[in-house]
């Protein structure tokens, strides 16, 4: 098996993001059938099945999502692609988010490539991303820069 080109992995990744904001159940199409996923408080899945019901929870709570590919960082080794970049959204209660104007957006992904197919997604990310959790600000939210 033929493994893909570090362009090529760049550019299923940004595929993923794109079918992940438009909310389209065409994204296991990237992905093997035994595909690992992780998330924080979902923990990890096995399988396309597990990855639908993921992301049919966390379309239940968003009305919109946009990754901004202008300022991802993306970084190789092996079969890995590490990607780093931020998001902005509304949440379907009308509260919003803007990585680098609030405090949530920002994340990092962990793909595993099987051939051209993503065989391991683990997105590492602060869950809370309109700041709900108010006591874990233990340096309050003033002079920040997010």
């Amino acid at each position: 098996m033929t493994e893909p080109s570090y362009d090529h992995r760049i550019s299923i990744a940004q595929e993923y993001f794109r079918r992940a904001d438009a909310g389209r159940a065409d994204i296991v199409e990237l992905m093997t059938e035994d595909v690992q996923l992780y998330f924080p408080k979902y923990g990890i899945g096995h399988g396309k099945n597990d990855f639908v019901e993921f992301a049919t929870g966390m379309g239940g709570v968003f009305a919109e999502v946009q990754h901004d590919f202008r300022d991802y960082r993306f970084m190789s080794a092996d079969r890995h692609l590490i990607v780093e970049g931020t998001t902005r959204g509304t949440m379907k209660n009308g509260k919003s988010w803007t990585a680098g104007k609030t405090p949530g957006g920002r994340f990092c992904n962990v793909f595993e490539f099987r051939g051209d197919l993503i065989s391991r997604v683990h997105i590492y990310l602060d869950p809370d991303y309109v700041s709900e959790d108010q006591p874990r600000f233990l340096w309050g939210l003033e002079g920040r820069t997010w």
